[in-house]
């Protein structure tokens, strides 16, 4: 008798729980995969989604996987000068922060240069201010009043914002003495470049004629 009853009992238990592991089970099932972020935004705002490179394996000594590669569609400088609507080297002169308002939708940050070499999209001499979107300032994407750069920007978003072409690989910075310098990160890009190859400091002229070469290349 005890027999029969124990088997009943499992009996009811096991039908008790079946619908709560099936609709585990189907959960598993219908599980959906990460959707993609929405580019949209980006293309507003002026700006370039870059994709992280891969992590490399610990240990590593290899010296390539020290700096960062140029930025995925970013293979070399042909295709940095080809992204970019305006080049100008110049001094910063002015820094304005402005919130957003009901004809501007984003905070954003005024940055005016003296234009010195002008390359594409800007004339020379001119007082020349961009607009970035207040997010790439609050990620380390800074300038100060008397810094010296040499800037590939992209063409102006909708909002009239803009950024440099590739992150760090659009902005270089100038010395003392107008030299361009060149980063590792400039090196890896530019390396196969007959003007700019394998050199860490560079003439403005040979940025212009570097440019004009890829241009020809379109």
């Amino acid at each position: 008798m005890f027999g029969r009853c124990g088997r009943c009992l499992l009996a009811v238990s096991w039908l008790a729980l079946s619908p709560i592991w099936l609709v585990g089970q189907a959960g598993r099932g219908n599980a959906t995969a990460p959707v993609a972020p929405d580019l949209a935004l980006d293309s507003v705002l002026g700006l370039r989604r870059e994709v992280p490179p891969p992590r490399q394996p610990a240990g590593s000594s290899s010296s390539s996987l020290r700096f960062p590669v140029a930025s995925p569609g970013l293979s070399g400088f042909p295709q940095l000068v080809r992204a970019s609507g305006m080049i100008f080297s110049g001094t910063v002169t002015g820094i304005e922060r402005r919130p957003a308002t009901l004809g501007q939708a984003v905070e954003t940050v005024a940055i005016t240069f003296h234009i010195e070499n002008a390359i594409r999209g800007a004339t020379p001499g001119e007082s020349l201010t961009i607009s970035q979107w207040i997010g790439l300032w609050s990620s380390g994407q800074r300038y100060r009043a008397g810094e010296r750069v040499l800037l590939f920007l992209y063409p102006n978003s909708k909002l009239g914002l803009t950024s440099c072409v590739g992150g760090a690989l659009g902005r270089l910075a100038i010395d003392p003495g107008g030299r361009v310098l060149l980063t590792a990160h400039h090196l890896a890009a530019f390396r196969r470049d007959a003007v700019l190859g394998g050199k860490s400091r560079l003439r403005l002229s040979d940025f212009a004629l570097a440019v004009s070469r890829a241009a020809e290349e379109e």
